[in-house]
């Protein structure tokens, strides 16, 4: 089992999920973070059972850092 780290994001109208270190475009919505959680746990499965272990970009993610800066 692969540990893949999962951003969500909180916007007005719902929540933004999709994961690091995966090829191609993956990403699934919802109203609630547990729905849009549920649905990219169900978008990533497709998306290695589609493409197997290629499906992978870079698996030596240690730590995932959100940050924010003034432009």
């Amino acid at each position: 089992m692969e540990r893949i780290k999962i951003i969500i994001e909180k916007h007005p109208d719902g929540y933004i999920a999709y994961p690091i270190g995966l090829k191609g475009v993956v990403i699934a919505e919802g109203d609630t973070y547990e729905e849009a959680l549920a649905g990219i746990r169900s978008a990533i499965h497709f998306h290695i059972e589609s493409f197997g272990p290629e499906a992978f970009e870079n698996n030596d993610i240690m730590e995932t850092f959100v940050a924010e800066i003034a432009v």
